[in-house]
Formats: C-alpha cells, sequence, structure tokens
C-alpha cells in the first residue's frame, strides 16, 4: 500500500536525519581532517600557485582512487572539459552529442571549442544519456565517411559524444562506450559529480578516452574551485598538463611557447585543501550512502519517487533527488520546503531550452521533457555527527 507522505512529513524527517532546527543547505563541504595543517603548509612554503608539491600529490591521490593512469589537475571542472574536448580533437564547426538534462558547464565547454551540442535523450531510471536515443540518432541522423561521422542534416562533422553521470548516478555507461566504438566516435564523460561512484565495479570517467571531475564547493570534496582530467593515455596526458600550463616549454628562466595554451593549472593551495579531503573521502561517501539509505526507506512505497542506483552500479550519491508526481506538485514541494529552511531545488533547466542552445539539433527528449518538470534535489550533505 502506497503511504502518503505530505511536505511537513518531509520537513521533519530530513530536521531528524541531520539532527537541526537550522537552516538545512543543499550540500555542503565537510573539514574535519588536515585541511587546515595542509592550507597552512602550502602558505608557508609560499608555493601557493600553479606549483607546488600538493598539485602533484593530489593527481596522485586521483590516480590512486579511480584506477586511472594518469590525472591532470585544472582549476575547475569546466576547464578540465573543455581541455578534455579539445584534446579528443573537437574542432571549431564540429558537433558533439550530449544529454539537454545537464548543468550548463557541459555545453558551455563545448561552445568553447567552436562546437554545437547536439542533444539525445536520458534513461528516466539513471537521468543520464538514454543508450537507446544515442544509437537510433547515430543510425539514422549520421553517415559514416572517411573524414569520420557526419551529420545527414547539417553536414557538420561528430566528433565527440559526452553523457554525463548525473548526481552521482552512473549512466549505462558500457553501452555507450560500445555504440561510440562502432561509429568511431571519441567518448569523454562528464564525471564532475561522480568521484566516488562505479559501474560494474569500475571507477566512473575511465570508460573512455578522457574524463573530466569537477571539486566545487558543492561536490563530494572540494579544493575550493578545481577540477581533473583523468585517461589512460600517456601522449594525452602529458599534452593536457602541457597546455593547461600556457604551453610553455620547460627551462630555467626562459619564457618559450610553443602554441596557443591555456591558464588552467589547478593552484597550489587547492590541491593542499583537496589532499586532505581525498584522505576524508571514504568516511564522506559511507556517510552519504547513509544518508541516502535512509532517504529510500523513508520514501519507499510512498507518493515520491525516490532515484536509486542501478543494480550495476555504485553510486556516491552527491546529490539526492525525488520525482514528484508533475510539475504542479514539484512547484509546491519546492515553495513548502525552501520556505521552512530547508533547502531543495529542481533539476536544471533543459539546455535545449536555454537561449543560446535553443536552435540546437535535438533527438526525441521526451524523457528528459518529463523529468525535468518533475526531479528535485533534497538536502544531501554528509551527516557527520
Amino acid at each position: 500500500m502506497e503511504r502518503c507522505r505530505d511536505h511537513q512529513d518531509v520537513i521533519d524527517f530530513i530536521r531528524s536525519l541531520y539532527q537541526t532546527t537550522e537552516f538545512i543547505p543543499l550540500h555542503e563541504p565537510r573539514f574535519f581532517g588536515n585541511e587546515k595543517t595542509y592550507v597552512m603548509d602550502c602558505i608557508d612554503s609560499t608555493f601557493v600557485s600553479s606549483v607546488g608539491k600538493y598539485v602533484d600529490r593530489l593527481e596522485q591521490m586521483i590516480v590512486e582512487f579511480t584506477g586511472a593512469k594518469y590525472a591532470i589537475a585544472t582549476v575547475n571542472g569546466t576547464a578540465a572539459l573543455h581541455l578534455a574536448l579539445k584534446l579528443a580533437g573537437v574542432n571549431h564547426g564540429n558537433e558533439v552529442i550530449t544529454q539537454p538534462l545537464s548543468f550548463i558547464a557541459t555545453c558551455n565547454a563545448i561552445s568553447y571549442c567552436g562546437a554545437m551540442p547536439v542533444f539525445v535523450d536520458v534513461d528516466l531510471d539513471t537521468l543520464g544519456m538514454s543508450p537507446d536515443s544515442l544509437y537510433s540518432f547515430l543510425i539514422n541522423s549520421t553517415t559514416r565517411t572517411s573524414a569520420g561521422c557526419i551529420n545527414k542534416t547539417t553536414r557538420r562533422k561528430i566528433s565527440a559524444v559526452v553523457p554525463m553521470h548525473t548526481f552521482g548516478l552512473p549512466c549505462r555507461i558500457d553501452e555507450i562506450t560500445a555504440i561510440c566504438a562502432e561509429f568511431g566516435i571519441p567518448l569523454i564523460e562528464d564525471a564532475a559529480e561522480s568521484l566516488g561512484s562505479y559501474y560494474h565495479g569500475k571507477h566512473t570517467g575511465i570508460f573512455s578516452k578522457l574524463s573530466a571531475f569537477s571539486f566545487n564547493g558543492n561536490k563530494t570534496i572540494t579544493t575550493g574551485g578545481g577540477g581533473m582530467i583523468i585517461t589512460d593515455d600517456h601522449a594525452l596526458a602529458q599534452r593536457a598538463k602541457h597546455i593547461s600550463t600556457t604551453a610553455k616549454r620547460p627551462h630555467p628562466y626562459e619564457f618559450i611557447h610553443d602554441e596557443i595554451g591555456y591558464n588552467y593549472r589547478m593552484p597550489n593551495i587547492n590541491a593542499a585543501l583537496g589532499c586532505a579531503q581525498i584522505e576524508s573521502l571514504p568516511r564522506l561517501l559511507e556517510s552519504k550512502r547513509t544518508v541516502a539509505l535512509a532517504y529510500a526507506d523513508f520514501f519507499a512505497n510512498s507518493n515520491f519517487n525516490f532515484i536509486k542506483e542501478l543494480t550495476q552500479g555504485h553510486s556516491n550519491y552527491w546529490l539526492n533527488a525525488l520525482v514528484l508526481e508533475n510539475k504542479q506538485a514539484r512547484d509546491a514541494f519546492l515553495k513548502d520546503l525552501n520556505e521552512a529552511g530547508v533547502m531543495s531545488r529542481p533539476i536544471w533547466h533543459l539546455m535545449n531550452k536555454l537561449t543560446m542552445f535553443s536552435n540546437c539539433q535535438c533527438a526525441d527528449l521526451s524523457n528528459a521533457n518529463w523529468l525535468g518538470e518533475r526531479v528535485v534535489n533534497i538536502p544531501s550533505s554528509a551527516k557527520l555527527i
């Protein structure tokens, strides 16, 4: 029998979960380890910019945690994704297939390359790119030529596919990987939200040629602002590090730059914070899973649908998500919780409905449109009490 949970029930449960009568944010960072020690050590060293031991250490820690061979630290996740796209061969006038249910950074990074997004649908259960929608678009709307996979309508080259692991929920990345291999299109994972998420026992981000993570202040771990590229390709890793540091050739004192580069290297002081955060990552992930399981139990068999990981997936549950009955129910829910000091928010506006991307080509987006009117995020901070 379905249990009817009203909004006050939800507010009371979240307050009991976090044991507070104060304002409850959507997601706040937790600092309980060596953050102050490492940051002060960085300050004392005077190496606070893009050169310093903590940058190298953070990269190595991400390699060890994810299982990737190489990691390159950047100033933020958008910069990481921009460089990943560039390194994969996305050029001006190309197209990149992605999902409309995503944070703006995905499409911004595509645009920085002078490319245009093409939108395919998402799956209802993962909120991530639908392999069926991707395959249908490629079969029906593209043709293979010596120059690559070409869009029949626009005559532009499809130079990459970028799915996102939405809210840390792994999408069906193995199927997407197989489709990209069949059509000869580079795959780049937008893994910005999924540090600590796995699919079939493999960490997100290592299914593709390159991938990008974010360490923004609201992520599972934070460097204040920061991102990371991971790859198993040595040449791509070397090039990523080179062009993220203004393409400057190593030299004791000369400033010689051999191509257009980017000032995208993560500062050492941010990396110092990140090193301490990664030391605490297992505890943070355990706590966030405890929160998610409590939500799953509370909302079970109720009028709210709590989004859970796939059987073959393991989510970090970065942001917990509910699907409500309709847009009216969603808006009422958001109003009541936020007025009660329990922060909640709707999912992002679909990218194809934003002015700058409104003319982009779209597949049938029935699932994305349906979810866009119903999904909300509820407080998801690690509970360390």
